[in-house]
């Protein structure tokens, strides 16, 4: 059976992204054992994407605007931002792919934002060097004043 990627699913996952502590929600499209991981995830500015990257060599990542804007810092080994870029669903740039290896973290920068993701299976959690040193954790007490720097690079 096809999944639509529509306006309902957009309202619904932007309605749970704001209901959610965490600031965010994900429809997977995949079953956990598939090789392609598909999935929209709807995001909410006070969402916390910290910096990280896969370190799998199959695990390059695309990740497409549908709804809103992102902004996508890319950093170096030790935090310095090599990159930054705007991504907007209906502006010059709605996404990007990422190759393995890459330290990157998002913010949101409108409400209701949406995004698809598509990276190799099995879903694994960020492991052993993959999230950066130089950045607090989701959770941690020093979180909010990095993402208020994070969406600072794009002002």
């Amino acid at each position: 059976m096809a999944s639509f990627l529509d306006q309902t699913l957009f309202a619904e996952l932007a309605e749970k992204a704001a209901d959610s502590p965490r600031g965010r929600h994900h429809h997977n499209f995949h079953q956990m054992e598939e090789p392609c991981h598909r999935l929209a995830v709807g995001m909410q500015p006070n969402t916390y994407v910290p910096p990280h990257r896969h370190l799998s060599a199959d695990k390059a990542e695309t990740l497409l605007v549908l709804k809103g804007s992102l902004g996508l810092l890319i950093f170096s080994e030790t935090g310095e931002v090599l990159a930054k870029r705007v991504m907007q669903a209906s502006g010059e740039c709605p996404g990007v792919d990422l190759p393995p290896g890459v330290f990157h973290g998002l913010v949101v920068l409108e409400p209701d934002t949406l995004m698809f993701e598509c990276k190799a299976g099995p879903y694994r959690p960020v492991g052993e060097g993959e999230l950066a040193s130089w950045a607090p954790r989701e959770g941690e007490a020093e979180a909010a004043e990095y993402q208020r720097w994070m969406l600072a690079q794009f002002d």
